[in-house]
């Protein structure tokens, strides 16, 4: 099992990994070349092999507040009929991994979903009998309203399995809670909108005695971003926006003392955001 785990004031995030693998992100980030990655060598050995490939990961963070636990992004999930072949009918050690973090699934107030792509949903339910079942039944989820309206109405057969078996399970058994893009938590966790990657995306600020860390979302899938900031996904919805919000939080967390935790970032996972000449790099 990898984890990280990391403090701020009075919060603690423990990150359990679901996939962290080396090569599959090139199709998400076309630009990001073997060639022009050697060109960015902060980025080794930590988030590139020595062949150029990108490392990556899937991974839950879960937060810690003094009141209550919270699960951001509850990544692919098992038993799911996934288009995408290495995702499909995965059958991953992810619960026990969690229970072993000292996390029991009833024990979780909270699920966020930065948004509703398949790697942010999966384990927001689980198969049980044949169905299925809220994973984490005494849990509000949260979901953007923007996002869920946008996703409920996207006539595409992998969007629809997604909200069919990850999605509307727990809306329709009454647990969602629709909110806004800038909705607060509690006083130590509140989300900002960082939209582009999907139209109601969030990130999540973690705010304890004097003390922050940003949970990135997809706003960044991988720290060569940071190098080269108009370097859009593939599975961008607005790839310009998605370029102006990359732009628009690296300018606000460039060379200040907030933790950078991403959500997609191989291990170490976090580190803090540095201008280097025109660009930014990430300092672990």
């Amino acid at each position: 099992m990898n984890q990280g785990k990391w403090r701020i004031g009075e919060v603690t995030v423990t990150r359990v990994v679901e996939i962290e693998a080396t090569g599959g992100m090139s199709p998400i980030l076309p630009d990001a070349t073997r060639e022009k990655l050697r060109e960015i060598p902060w980025l080794y050995p930590h988030f590139a092999d020595e062949n150029g490939r990108m490392r990556g990961s899937i991974h839950a963070l879960i937060i810690e507040t003094p009141d209550r636990t919270i699960v951001v992004d509850t990544c692919v999930g098992n038993d799911k009929e996934r288009g995408n072949p290495p995702w499909n009918q995965l059958q991953t050690s992810f619960l026990q991994d969690l229970a072993a973090a000292g996390f029991a699934t009833d024990q979780v107030d909270c699920v966020l979903c930065t948004h509703l792509h398949v790697d942010h949903v999966g384990w927001n339910t689980m198969l049980v009998d044949g169905k299925w079942q809220p994973t984490f039944p005494q849990a509000r989820y949260l979901m953007g309203q923007v996002e869920f309206d946008h996703w409920r109405g996207f006539e595409n057969p992998d969007t629809e399995q997604i909200m069919a078996d990850s999605v509307l399970p727990v809306f329709d058994a009454g647990l969602v809670d629709l909110v806004e893009t800038n909705h607060m938590i509690c006083p130590e966790i509140s989300l900002i909108p960082t939209v582009g990657h999907t139209p109601g995306h969030v990130s999540v600020l973690i705010q304890s005695h004097g003390e922050e860390a940003l949970i990135t979302g997809d706003f960044i899938h991988h720290p060569c971003q940071m190098a080269h900031p108009e370097w859009s996904a593939s599975v961008d919805t607005d790839q310009e926006q998605a370029r102006r919000t990359r732009h628009e939080m690296f300018a606000r967390y460039a060379d200040t003392p907030t933790l950078i935790i991403g959500t997609h970032f191989a291990t170490p996972t976090a580190g803090h955001l540095v201008r280097d000449g025109d660009a930014y790099r990430l300092d672990v």
